[in-house]
């Protein structure tokens, strides 16, 4: 017997973050998550599978309208023709309390109830599948406590949408423990929200398999599903498959040895053919990212846009299934001889060494949040929302800011002195 485990689909989801330029992905972008989708429903007729599990955020929030659904139940029609049966428990994107519109599934789907766990028994499979879908968007509760303990006869399966003991970047849903699902006597835990693979335990075997589309670019790599092969009431074989069909990835270039704008253009070169390279002939779209002190610095920074617009032309034209940069970021910093202008006996040097003392305390940077908290208020909702929301009067960002401020009080403080 054969199933597939999936989570996190988030059908239509706006995948964010790509700033929208010539040449731009936007119509691919745009059907990633159905396209994925479409990769899920035929692995699972070309494995002949007997049932797909769906654990949680299905749909990424109400639909805008009923194309939504209507795609949906084309896709489970499709299966319920090769006799493949779905189990969907609700997510805390697809809550009952989120989904408004509804349509009616076909036979094949079973959609577990969001009031109290649910249990559905394959009798000439010789399993049972227990779930329990979210009622509301917050549940805060260990759902899995009235989860009911396994049938020793039957091979036990959990789908539950949760944070487990807590995961970072995710909302602290459902949360349970790896030692209370043990005790419910399961052989296989089928757990979304996680948009991270992870297999946690082995015995039994607990399963995050991650969402089957990145939808940006905190969710790099592969993504997909996982293919499980049951053998005489053991899980004999578990793989991943991927299904995604456009590929987030981060390239970080360190420019530190580079001295001119060329060198810089050829270790981009590199770095975003590499990228390429790694995503199995799928369309990139990567983030760029230049870090280290270079002599090139001032030049790239003095003609920033020349130079963002010159990776984005070589990243479109680099071939293969296409990349594209989803932003462009110089972090790079200019080289001064500092160490051997701080042994210097002048103004200069005194200068330069109370600046490269500056500190601030943890009390000084709640003080500085607190006089920027008004700026905050200025800014328009969509420049502090978002996967890389800005907010000015984060500790984190402030603490940040003073490195880079001690690089700029420095090359001022050269450019102005530094001949003196």
């Amino acid at each position: 017997m054969k199933f597939i485990h999936a989570a996190d689909v988030h059908l239509d989801s706006p995948l964010k973050g790509l700033e929208r330029y010539e040449g731009a992905p936007v119509e691919e972008i745009r059907s990633a998550t159905r396209r994925a989708f479409d990769n899920l429903v035929e692995l699972a007729v070309e494995e002949g599978v007997a049932f797909v599990l769906l654990a949680g955020d299905l749909y990424d929030g109400d639909w805008k309208d009923y194309n939504t659904g209507l795609y949906f139940v084309d896709r489970m029609r499709q299966l319920e023709v090769a006799n493949i049966l779905v189990f969907i428990v609700a997510g805390n994107h697809d809550a009952a309390s989120q989904i408004t519109k509804q349509l009616r599934l076909p036979d094949n789907v079973t959609l577990f109830a969001t009031n109290k766990p649910q249990t559905v028994v394959l009798e000439e499979l010789g399993v049972a599948i227990h779930g329990q879908g979210f009622a509301k968007r917050a549940v805060t509760e260990d759902m899995s406590l009235a989860y009911p303990q396994g049938d020793p006869h039957l091979f036990n399966i959990g789908l539950l949408h949760t944070c487990l003991d807590g995961k970072p970047g995710h909302e602290p849903y459902a949360p349970c423990s790896v030692d209370g699902l043990r005790t419910k006597g399961y052989k296989y835990w089928a757990l979304g929200h996680v948009h991270t693979r992870e297999i946690v335990s082995e015995e039994p075997w607990i399963v995050f398999p991650g969402n089957i589309q990145g939808r940006h670019i905190r969710e790099i790599g592969p993504k997909g599903c996982t293919l499980v092969t049951v053998e005489n009431g053991e899980v004999e074989v578990l793989e991943h498959r991927d299904l995604d069909v456009l590929r987030w990835a981060r390239c970080t270039v360190d420019v530190s040895s580079s001295d001119t704008v060329d060198e810089i253009y050829a270790l981009v070169r590199d770095a975003l053919e590499q990228a390429l390279d790694e995503a199995d002939s799928l369309p990139v779209a990567a983030r760029l990212v230049l870090q280290g002190s270079s002599l090139a610095h001032d030049e790239l920074h003095t003609e920033s846009v020349h130079w963002v617009q010159e990776y984005r032309a070589l990243a479109t034209g680099l071939g293969g299934a296409g990349m594209w940069l989803e932003k462009v970021s110089l972090e790079t910093t200019p080289i001064f001889a500092v160490d051997d202008l701080l042994e210097r006996d002048d103004a200069l040097a005194g200068l330069l060494q109370v600046i490269q003392a500056l500190e601030v305390d943890s009390a000084g940077v709640e003080r500085l949040a607190e006089e920027v908290a008004s700026l905050r208020q200025k800014l328009p909702a969509e420049l502090l929302s978002g996967e890389d929301g800005y907010d000015p009067s984060d500790n984190e960002h402030l603490s940040n800011l003073m490195g880079d401020i001690k690089v700029l009080l420095t090359r001022r403080l050269l450019t102005t002195g530094g001949s003196s």
